[in-house]
């Protein structure tokens, strides 16, 4: 039995992986300030004697009381509508909130994870996406606050495993979807199936050819559960690699909810990627992680979700 601290646990992913800790058997404290999370994804926890939740800002200073195992860093806008309408306060979370979780981290003598992304590779010069690129990001575009916010965070954590001998560990998300993400959350799965149960057209950008690789959401908290309990330290890439193109996945969306949606194109945002496609060779070789949910199977339970709670 472990004692594990989330920041941004009432989002999204975050939700999901205390969900995951309490399954098994381990004490969790959430930590979120609800910019961008939601007291609904958390409320079946309350009252569970294995979970403890403090609403707080992580960019300031933060205490925990007793001890802690693990440090997951996983608060920050992660949706491009959230970091362009809060780009400060995705900048703060990414650089002063990363500082503040690894004090904490050093404190308790606590192995850390920090939620990094597939934005570190930016507008990507090489196809499929594999931990050694650099990556090809503008650092003054609109997104330039959450790639260059990762990119930092990631710096920083290595900064602590090599100064401070703290043990740490990079996960490097790609595109993923399920069950509790906001109805209205910018991204393409989401807004896909919002439009579709309402009938109403989907926006899709450019002409639709952009790739995404999608992945759903239980197999990525366990690719994260994997890769906290190993003993790598490097940047490890948590997707699944199945690509679909945008206009694909809009028209098998229409398709499995039945909808009388019609595809609506708009111009394309500034610096959005082309491709994104994870390389997840390290995945399979230090975790024995790969994705085992297909996408029809994964957009079936999430439109079962939506469903269920769109008005």
């Amino acid at each position: 039995m472990a004692r594990v601290l989330i920041t941004g646990g009432a989002g999204f992913l975050g939700s999901h992986l205390c969900d995951r800790f309490i399954a098994e058997g381990d004490d969790v404290i959430c930590i979120d300030n609800f910019i961008t999370g939601s007291p609904d994804n958390i409320a079946h926890l309350m009252g569970n004697q294995k979970f403890k939740f403090i609403q707080h800002d992580v960019t300031e200073y933060t205490f925990v009381a007793g001890d802690l195992d693990y440090v997951l860093h996983f608060a920050s806008p992660a949706s491009p509508i959230d970091y362009l309408q809060l780009p400060i306060q995705t900048l703060k979370v990414g650089s002063l909130g990363t500082h503040k979780t690894l004090g904490l981290a050093k404190e308790k003598k606590a192995r850390y994870l920090i939620a990094s992304t597939s934005e570190v590779y930016g507008d990507p010069l090489v196809h499929p996406q594999e931990e050694s690129y650099w990556g090809n990001v503008n650092p003054i575009g609109s997104r330039g606050v959450y790639d260059e916010a990762k990119r930092f965070g990631e710096a920083l954590v290595m900064a602590y495993h090599r100064y401070h001998g703290l043990e740490t560990r990079i996960v490097r998300i790609f595109n993923t979807y399920g069950p509790k993400m906001r109805l209205h959350d910018g991204r393409a799965i989401p807004e896909f199936i919002s439009m579709c149960l309402k009938n109403q057209p989907v926006p899709v950008f450019g002409d639709g050819s952009q790739t995404r690789s999608v992945c759903y959401v239980s197999d990525l908290v366990d690719g994260i559960y994997r890769l906290l309990l190993s003993d790598e330290s490097n940047p490890v890439n948590i997707g699944n690699p199945d690509e679909i193109t945008m206009l694909q996945l809009a028209e098998e969306i229409i398709e499995l909810t039945g909808s009388k949606s019609q595809i609506e194109f708009k111009d394309l945002p500034e610096d959005d990627p082309k491709v994104r496609q994870p390389h997840i060779t390290r995945a399979k070789e230090i975790l024995g992680w790969e994705p085992k949910v297909q996408r029809r199977e994964g957009l079936i339970r999430t439109i079962e979700d939506f469903k269920n709670r769109i008005k």
